[in-house]
């Protein structure tokens, strides 16, 4: 109800386990699946990982919805593939913005699991040399992907490095193909790895 009442989203298809859900991305081909993370028979992290490595739906970005924020439901739908996570206690609007900005290419985490998430990767420990991938970028996409850890849009990249938007955005498109990264999620995953994101 939510979405058909948006002009500019439709309800493509609905599952009611994760195995029907895979099917019926593959049929419709949805922008982004809203999906569940607890259900029968096939989970919802197991389908995420289906349809993010089906060469067949490549430009369908999954949003985790979840009644819980247990860290290993986190961390196993980002490792999935998935684009962000969001707790069902949403408010409507939270969850109409998050299909937006998810299908926009953007990120998303509700503010706790963001809080968490960073917090893991911190205290990760930092690699003692570049990973070979980052060795690949120039040092202004090296900026570019550090900024993009630490959470700031394309306007505020843009802002901080005095440059175009459009100037961001090639960066980004960059920086995707080179990491191999679907989306901007991946991008921030690769930014704590490669140990760009300091605490602050």
């Amino acid at each position: 109800m939510i979405i058909d009442n948006e002009p500019d989203l439709t309800v493509a298809g609905q599952a009611g386990d994760g195995a029907s859900a895979v099917r019926c991305a593959r049929a419709a081909r949805p922008d982004v699946v809203l999906m569940d993370v607890r259900m029968p028979g096939l989970d919802g992290l197991e389908a995420t990982r289906r349809i993010c490595t089906d060469p067949a739906l490549t430009g369908c970005r999954v949003l985790v919805l979840s009644m819980f924020e247990l860290d290993e439901y986190v961390y196993e739908a980002l490792h999935a593939g998935a684009s962000g996570f969001l707790l069902k206690d949403a408010r409507p609007e939270e969850l109409l913005d998050a299909v937006r900005r998810t299908h926009r290419g953007e990120s998303l985490f509700a503010p706790s699991i963001l809080t968490r998430l960073v917090a893991h990767y911190v205290a990760a420990p930092r690699p003692e040399r570049p990973p070979a991938a980052l060795r690949g970028l120039t040092p202004r996409e090296v900026e570019v992907l550090a900024l993009i850890g630490n959470g700031l849009s394309n306007d505020e990249i843009a802002a901080a490095l005095v440059i175009s938007i459009k100037t961001v955005k090639t960066h980004i498109t960059h920086l995707l193909a080179k990491l191999a990264a679907r989306d901007r999620a991946q991008l921030v995953i690769a930014a704590f790895n490669a140990g760009l994101v300091r605490p602050r």
